[in-house]
Order: structure tokens, then sequence, then C-alpha cells
């Protein structure tokens, strides 16, 4: 038995993963999908949250639940709370999981490993109240706005995360604008990464559910 915590991206909650958490329990394994502090449709929008608030909410899963040997598994803006979590607690995970995600190094965050092209969705989608990012119209209608300070507060780390023995990275090549490419390329030959690519947009769950499973899977 495999025990799964999956952390969305940016605007999206638990639900995201509602369907492939079911499958994975299904098979006999344990599945934690996550809805990060901030964000659902029961939160309050506040300056407060930033990513510290978020890593921290999945410590403290982690520890509450007593996890250990898990698959940690992030997508897209979850890359950056899954890899700050894995600098926390190493011990507690046995592999991480990036699905078309950030993979930050020290220092890093969403806004310097992205683009103008990203940074106007950023700041002009926060422009209703100054601190939190409204969804893109793309979005599922149960997308909510996201905490800016998440996206601009600089990632800290230590290099505990180095002692994970498997690490995944799925590129998804399809993603018009994408800010992964170079996180592909980065890692597609370093020999302490798992890498593949799928011909499919950023949206895996709705694309390629099926190769989404099989890959957890696998990596279990």
């Amino acid at each position: 038995m495999a025990i799964y915590v999956l952390v969305p991206g940016a605007c999206h909650g638990g639900w995201w993963y509602e369907q492939l958490a079911a499958e994975l329990r299904d098979e006999g394994h344990r599945a934690y999908p996550m809805t990060l502090t901030g964000l659902g449709p029961q939160a309050a929008p506040t300056g407060a949250v930033n990513l510290d608030t978020h890593i921290d909410d999945v410590v403290r899963l982690l520890e509450e639940e007593n996890l250990r040997d898990i698959v940690l598994c992030g997508h897209s803006y979850g890359g950056m709370v899954i890899t700050g979590a894995a600098d926390r607690v190493p011990e507690r995970i046995a592999s991480l999981v990036y699905v078309d995600a950030f993979v930050p190094q020290d220092g890093d965050s969403v806004m310097s490993l992205t683009d103008d092209y990203w940074h106007q969705w950023y700041i002009g989608g926060s422009a209703g109240d100054g601190f939190s990012v409204a969804p893109l119209p793309v979005l599922s209608p149960r997308a909510t706005p996201h905490p800016l300070a998440t996206l601009v507060q600089g990632i800290r780390l230590t290099g505990a995360l180095d002692r994970i023995p498997r690490r995944e990275y799925v590129f998804c090549s399809e993603f018009e604008h994408t800010p992964f490419a170079s996180t592909y390329e980065r890692l597609r030959n370093d020999p302490a990464w798992h890498v593949r690519s799928l011909p499919i947009g950023h949206n895996i769950i709705g694309d390629a559910p099926d190769d989404f499973r099989k890959i957890l899977l696998d990596v279990a």
C-alpha cells in the first residue's frame, strides 16, 4: 500500500484530484488531496497567506497523520509547496512527483521563475483587492482566487530534500506559454531524476487521467 499526498496548482483545491484519489483508493492505496489555506469556496480573502503557509499545511498533515514513506505530488504551483515541505521533513517522503510544476532552488519564487506573460496575470489578476489573484477564465468554474503572496515569496531551502531517494518530473509539452520548458531541459539529463514528456496541455487530469494514474502507481 502506498500513501499519496496530492497538492494542486494555483486557484485549485483538493477537488481537482477527487477522481484520481478515488481510483488510487480503489487500488488499495491511501490518498490525501489537499486544499491549501486561503483556497476553496469557504475561504475568506486575506493578505496573510504566503508560501510558508502552504508549506506548513503539508508538513502539518504529514505530522498530524504520522504519514511516512509517502509519494508527495505537486501540480504546477504545487511544485513550490512540495519542494518546501520535502526540505522540511525529508525523512517522511519516499518520492517526489512534479507534474508540469515548478522545481525551485533556494531563493526562487513563482515570480522569478516566470516571465511577463504570467506576471500580467498575477499582478493584473490581483487588482481587485491587491492580495488575491482572480482565476483565469479558462480554469474550472470551481477555481477560486489565489493568494498573491504565495507567488511572490522566495522559497528557503537547506538542501535536505536531496536525501529523498526518488524524484519524478512530468512535462506537458503542449502547454501554450509554458513556464516549465527550462525546468524540463535542466532535469531531463540529470541522473537524479526520472523525467518524461507527454504531448498534452497543462490540465493533465482532463487530458491524460489514465497516464497520470499510471505514473503515480509506477512511482509507488
